[in-house]
Parts: C-alpha cells; structure tokens; sequence
C-alpha cells in the first residue's frame, strides 16, 4: 500500500485544528508560500471544497511542520514514464 501525504499525521493534526481537510491544508500552505497550485478533481464537492482556503491561515510554526514533511522522495510517477504507452490514454493537441 502507497503512503499518502494527506494522511500524514502532522497534516491530519493541522487540519484538526481549523476545521479542515488535509488536502486544504496541503492548499492552503502552498498559498502562503507563494506557490501556484494546480489541484484535480472531478468531484463536485472536491471542487468546491479546494476553494475553501481563504477563510483560514496558517501559523508559522504549521508552516515549518509542514516543510518539515518534505523528503525528498517523489510520491508519484516519474515524469519521463508518463508516456502514451505506459498510459495508454492520448492527449489530443490543443
């Protein structure tokens, strides 16, 4: 079973704290950090749920817990093994 970061329990326990999903919270560090984040989802509630991040923020020692999380390892496929083979799914050109 693959490790997921949402259920890290730093994340878990932050969320706890403003009433949040860990992916919010996942969001709204991004936010505070500069970033641009791009999140997926076909969900309806997902969606709505992705722009539920502006009526909280962070504290800074949330936000070093957070970038505390960060090991290096990526958690998802390599980018040079996303290929129409390994997939199968074409990508039409827009």
């Amino acid at each position: 079973m693959d490790k997921r970061s949402f259920d890290d329990p730093t994340l878990v326990e932050i969320a706890r704290a403003h009433g949040k999903t860990p992916a919010q919270v996942m969001l709204r560090w991004h936010l505070q950090q500069g970033r641009s984040a791009i999140p997926k989802s076909v969900r309806p509630e997902r969606i709505a749920e992705n722009f539920e991040v502006f009526d909280f923020e962070l504290t800074g020692d949330q936000v070093a817990a957070v970038d505390e999380l960060d090991t290096d390892v990526r958690g998802g496929p390599e980018p040079d093994s996303i290929t129409l083979d390994n997939y199968g799914i074409p990508i039409p050109e827009a």
